[in-house]
């Protein structure tokens, strides 16, 4: 586990169907079992993985996550954030 620890993914993001990406966010948390925050002009993602920093994303702006590799956060983080990309445009970089 030490090895993991500190790992990060970054992230570039425009959302243009806000409402349209929010709502099938919050359906893939509710059946995954994620907590889900609607902020209204951000989203929060809280999984039930330890030491994995809950997701904000914003309608627009770049951000960062720390996931440390632990699984299956780290992945269904990738997802949730390349799935962006069919509501607007994303970019994402791991370190």
């Amino acid at each position: 586990m030490g090895d993991t620890l500190g790992h990060t993914v970054y992230y570039s993001i425009r959302i243009e169907q806000w409402e349209e990406f929010k709502s099938f966010i919050e359906r893939i948390c509710r059946g995954i079992g994620y907590d889900f925050v609607d902020n209204g002009d951000s989203i929060l993602i809280i999984p039930e993985c330890h030491n994995v920093e809950p997701l904000e994303i914003r309608m627009e702006g770049a951000g960062f996550v720390k996931t440390n590799l632990i699984e299956p956060c780290h992945s269904v983080y990738l997802l949730v954030l390349h799935s962006a990309s069919s509501f607007g445009s994303v970019g994402v970089w791991e370190d």
